[in-house]
């Protein structure tokens, strides 16, 4: 990210306050963006990993607290904005077979609520965030995105769900979207314990073609 593309640029970041989204939030803010952290919503204070944050970047981010499932909500949040990354999900697999309906609500009708909005407020892009969760176990290594879609749980289907949303909305409306799937990632903040983790990207065949790079 180069300070030309995104100094004073108006950002929104879903699932702020998760591993992934705190960090984006820090490096947007380094930047020179004006980032909109929205976090779900709790009766408690705490906005996840951004109350790790440096001061100086915890005072430069406006906190919206909400629900991906409320979609007047998640257009309020988005209003004004010029890119959307949309990180936020609930991502517990035990969690989803307890609450699957939950998680479906919030990672599938969330997706849909975000590229609403975006099309909506004519927002100029998206950035959807999938799982390397949505290949299930490797039939083959390493994973290309050619490898089979397998949803072994409630929240790798969702994920197989949500990551469908950006390209038909993409087709339809023929406004960029891009979508990254994170694997394996550690950084500062990561639980003390865990292997080793890198993060990898990839883009979707409508993301390329949509914005042409």
């Amino acid at each position: 990210m180069s300070e030309s593309n995104w100094h004073g640029r108006k950002v929104l970041v879903t699932g702020a306050g998760g591993f992934i989204g705190s960090h984006l939030v820090e490096r947007l803010v380094d930047e020179g963006a004006n980032v909109r952290a929205f976090v779900r919503y709790t009766s408690r204070p705490q906005a996840g990993f951004l109350d790790s944050l440096e001061s100086g970047a915890q005072k430069a981010i406006e906190i919206v607290r909400g629900d991906l499932r409320d979609a007047d909500a998640v257009a309020k949040a988005a209003r004004g904005v010029n890119t959307v990354f949309h990180l936020g999900a609930l991502i517990g697999i035990p969690y989803s077979y307890v609450h699957p309906v939950e998680t479906a609500e919030t990672n599938v009708t969330g997706t849909l609520n975000v590229l609403l909005a975006a099309r909506d407020l004519e927002l100029e892009r998206v950035v959807h965030t999938s799982s390397s969760e949505v290949y299930g176990t490797a039939q083959y290594a390493p994973i290309d995105e050619a490898h089979p879609l397998q949803g072994q749980s409630p929240y790798s289907a969702t994920k197989i769900a949500s990551d469908k949303l950006p390209r038909a909305s993409t087709t339809r409306t023929e406004r960029p979207s891009r979508s990254c799937g994170p694997s394996t990632r550690t950084g500062p903040g990561s639980r003390p314990g865990r292997s080793s983790r890198r993060s990898s990207r990839r883009r979707s065949p409508a993301a390329r073609s949509s914005w042409g790079t």
